[in-house]
């Protein structure tokens, strides 16, 4: 008979908490995304209700959440700390005084209005690119058919008016002849704006330039016969093998640059023609003030009847109890982690600024060298929740709306010791391609060298690298004649 063995092993695992997958949730919602989130929280829980917009006066006892206020259960990390076990006795505890201390705990968004009323202003309705084409689609009578092909070249044109998806596939899904998709293709092309739907640059000039008035026979043939050269700018080349003078060359090359290599462009969705700033940066007195532009989102508060019925539960049977139970707790944890969003976003603005007073007294110019782990420093939170709060989250300042993420930079020194941001080089870089003479664009070699005069230690192919993330072309790219 063998005898029993036992195994003693040490091991060591990360739990979340639904409470704080709820606030990690949360945090990295811009404004948009948490207004909806709020909305679906009022529908979903009964112990949530919207709050009348115009009482404004806080009530003996009440909460409120505002710019000031900080956590109730906030440790150095940012996290709160965890509630009750349930069925536990000091979580009874907690509800009471939770109740009982905030008849009416509110939600109160920020930056209304001096009446209290959040004012929307009327938004004009701009037709979307699909829409405009769909128009377009069923004015030309074409048959269903043609219809069915046509929605679907138009579905899979992108932001910039090309097509993302081969004929092939669009014949293969409506079970049409390609010969008749490309027809219907070529049609939707002349559409307007002119060239929608072209699979590449390439077609998309040619359509363009076929229907120029007046013509361009220079300007064509470049783009029909000599596509390599054009895209090269060969003008010696060109103007041997199209047997006409520089001077010619030259003018369907400007002809060319009129065209629109984005015919999509100008048509969109108006959702995405602007972003909303979660935070809003002014000066006053000398100081610079944060506030949360959280207007649209709805004032809401604990359900004054379900709370009601809370309090009384022990006189209703055992699940009424725990749907009630469950319910409150979800609605605390929700309140909690909207709170703490506002408190770490407002946190994590005041140490920027801070950090980066020369940007925002003097603008982009002073931008100052900085890091996520120097934030998760200054307000003693974890670099992880530091980046999820500056990701997708704008700021309105005296300079424009940016990114939260683009007040951290890499460090860069000048010959004088000083650090500076990679983002002030990057903005000198370009003034001085932007500046050159386009019949002799400098090369990185020389733009290297001019930034080095100005102090700034930095090599070649950094220098190229940011160019490339500026999506500035090579030298022989930007030649012009």
């Amino acid at each position: 008979m063998q005898g029993l063995r036992q195994d003693l092993r040490l091991r060591q695992e990360l739990t979340l908490q639904p409470q704080q997958i709820l606030r990690s949730e949360l945090i990295q919602m811009p404004v948009l995304e948490l207004e909806l989130r709020v909305k679906a929280e009022l529908e979903e829980n009964p112990f949530l209700e919207e709050a009348d917009v115009q009482e404004d006066t806080t009530e003996a006892g009440e909460e409120t959440v505002g710019a000031e206020d900080e956590p109730d259960e906030e440790d150095q990390t940012g996290e709160a700390s965890p509630a009750p076990e349930p069925g536990g006795e000091k979580r009874e505890v907690d509800w009471e005084d939770f109740l009982n201390d905030a008849d009416y705990w509110e939600y109160r968004p920020q930056f209304r209005t001096q009446s209290g009323i959040t004012t929307d202003l009327p938004q004009p309705h701009i037709p979307t690119l699909a829409d405009h084409l769909h128009e377009q689609l069923h004015l030309n009578l074409f048959s269903p058919s043609e219809v069915r092909i046509g929605e679907q070249i138009i579905g899979n044109i992108n932001r910039d008016g090309y097509l993302e998806i081969e004929l092939e596939e669009i014949a293969e899904m409506t079970g049409e002849p390609l010969e008749l998709v490309t027809d219907i293709h070529a049609r939707i092309m002349e559409f307007d704006p002119i060239s929608i739907g072209a699979r590449d640059l390439h077609e998309g000039l040619l359509v363009q330039i076929r229907h120029r008035d007046p013509p361009s026979p220079i300007a064509e043939r470049m783009l029909t016969e000599f596509w390599d050269d054009f895209i090269n700018k060969r003008f010696e080349l060109l103007a041997e093998k199209l047997e006409v003078d520089i001077e010619d060359i030259k003018e369907a090359f400007q002809v060319i640059a009129r065209l629109n290599p984005k015919p999509g462009e100008g048509y969109f969705d108006e959702k995405q023609n602007y972003v909303i700033p979660d935070l809003i940066v002014t000066q006053v007195g000398g100081e610079f003030v944060v506030y949360m532009n959280d207007g649209d989102i709805p004032n809401f508060r604990i359900n004054p009847a379900y709370r009601d019925m809370y309090m009384n539960r022990r006189r209703s049977d055992k699940q009424v109890r725990e749907f009630l139970s469950r319910k409150l707790e979800s609605a605390r944890w929700f309140i909690n982690a909207i709170h703490q969003r506002r408190t770490t976003m407002m946190r994590t603005m005041r140490a920027i600024i801070a950090r980066q007073i020369d940007f925002f007294r003097n603008g982009p110019a002073h931008l100052k060298p900085m890091i996520l782990a120097d934030i998760a420093y200054d307000i003693e939170m974890d670099i992880s929740t530091i980046s999820r709060v500056t990701s997708g989250k704008y700021a309105q300042t005296d300079w424009g709306v940016f990114e939260l993420k683009y007040f951290f930079s890499e460090r860069m020194e000048t010959d004088e010791g000083e650090d500076v941001s990679n983002r002030v080089i990057k903005a000198r870089l370009k003034e001085l391609i932007d500046a050159e003479d386009k019949r002799k664009p400098r090369s990185d070699q020389e733009l290297t060298n001019l930034l080095n005069k100005e102090g700034f230690q930095i090599r070649r192919r950094t220098v190229a690298k940011y160019r490339e993330q500026m999506r500035i072309p090579i030298k022989r790219l930007r030649r012009e004649i």
